[in-house]
């Protein structure tokens, strides 16, 4: 039987699977059932709070530059699911993609698995790269690492840790010890992990369990990368610290290929035409970040913000972050469960704002630079409202 990509949304957004529950043990019986796919694939892994997509994004196309068959897997994804399991800067095909929604739900639900959204798409991406011989899989973390669904490989040719910094501290911990263990759960035995904040629990699990831990300096020129932002240099750093680990053999200029097209659209994206700023930070220091790259990059420009968060997040550091009175502030409220309302986000805020409705038409060319930013969630929304090409 041929399902479609809207049965499967259908599916995986249906309530009993829409929703985060940690733990591998779920992923283990549904990938024992399909014979261990990620037992027999090479994987990097990379968790952390800030900057591992753009790691993720970083490390595939440098290896797909070097001639390598590369399985690339990311979340969140901006329009369609599809985004997030892709070889070679192909995303999965929609029917391809329904056929294996459907075979491991039946599959799991035949034999009594409850199985959320998260690790059906983390069970179909084992088994389609699998199937479609992939060489390498980038594989970013879901949320946190040690009962992430993507820490179910036991070995990898080498783990990564980004910035860590406060985010899901209701499921993660709320001091940044208890965040940098849970992101530590993807270190493996006698593998290497690279990191550039050198934090005592990082040592104590490579000691513990007998890895390697490399410490780096986020010294890396991003003259060649395609990505922009002052927080990439840290990104690059780490990638290209994985690169020289576990793929010597790769040359400068392969690297600096794959660094001018490298693509991860919705971080600190720009779009000329619409004097536009797209970028997902959804955090307190991922706000940041973009409040110092936006200082970089357009010192002088006035500033005009479309901001939107969901509850959980911690808006009102990130607001006052952004917002020093001299802009104009639009918020919205997107088609998501979580949403945070306009009415809470104006309470917090320092500075006049006003909600951005169906109604509200924005002049692009009016001088302002237009930032949207708080969520990639809404992003879509916002493409579709003002036609924009992300």
């Amino acid at each position: 039987m041929k399902y479609s990509y809207k049965d499967a949304i259908n599916l995986l957004t249906s309530v009993g699977k829409f929703h985060i529950s940690l733990g591998l043990e779920r992923m283990e019986q549904i990938l024992e059932l399909l014979g261990n796919p990620q037992d027999k694939l090479s994987c990097i892994h990379v968790a952390g709070t800030n900057g591992k997509g753009s790691v993720c994004a970083i490390l595939s196309s440098v290896l797909v530059s070097a001639g390598k068959k590369v399985g690339l897997y990311t979340s969140p994804h901006l329009f369609k699911y599809t985004e997030r399991i892709q070889i070679c800067g192909e995303k999965i095909p929609d029917e391809t993609f329904a056929q294996y929604v459907f075979e491991i739900s039946e599959l799991a639900d035949s034999h009594g698995i409850d199985l959320t959204e998260f690790e059906i798409l983390t069970a179909i991406m084992f088994k389609y790269f699998l199937d479609n011989d992939v060489e390498i899989v980038v594989l970013e973390t879901g949320l946190g690492g040690r009962f992430d669904a993507t820490n179910v490989i036991k070995r990898n040719l080498c783990s990564i840790i980004t910035h860590v910094d406060f985010d899901h501290t209701e499921r993660l911990g709320n001091t940044i010890d208890k965040i940098a263990y849970e992101k530590a759960g993807i270190i493996k035995s006698g593998c290497t992990c690279i990191v550039f904040e050198g934090k005592e629990v990082y040592y104590d699990v490579a000691n513990e369990i007998g890895a390697a831990l490399i410490v780096i300096s986020p010294f890396e020129s991003t003259e060649n990368l395609a990505l922009k932002g002052v927080h990439q240099q840290e990104n690059l750093s780490l990638a290209l610290a994985a690169i020289k680990t576990v793929f010597g053999e790769i040359s400068q200029e392969i690297i600096d290929e794959g660094l001018k097209n490298v693509k991860h659209p919705g971080r600190f994206q720009y779009i000329q035409e619409k004097n536009l700023i797209i970028d997902g930070a959804h955090n307190p220091n991922g706000v940041n970040a973009l409040k110092q790259s936006i200082d970089m990059y357009f010192p002088n420009q006035k500033r005009r913000f479309i901001f939107g968060c969901l509850k959980n997040k911690e808006y009102s550091k990130m607001l006052n972050s952004l917002f020093d009175g001299g802009e104009q502030v639009y918020f919205y409220h997107f088609n998501h469960a979580n949403s945070c309302e306009v009415s809470e986000l104006q309470a917090a805020c320092p500075v006049e704002s006003k909600e951005l409705t169906a109604d509200t038409e924005i002049d692009f060319c009016d001088g302002y630079l237009n930032i949207i930013c708080g969520s990639l969630y809404m992003i879509s929304e916002l493409a579709d409202k003002f036609n924009l090409s992300v």
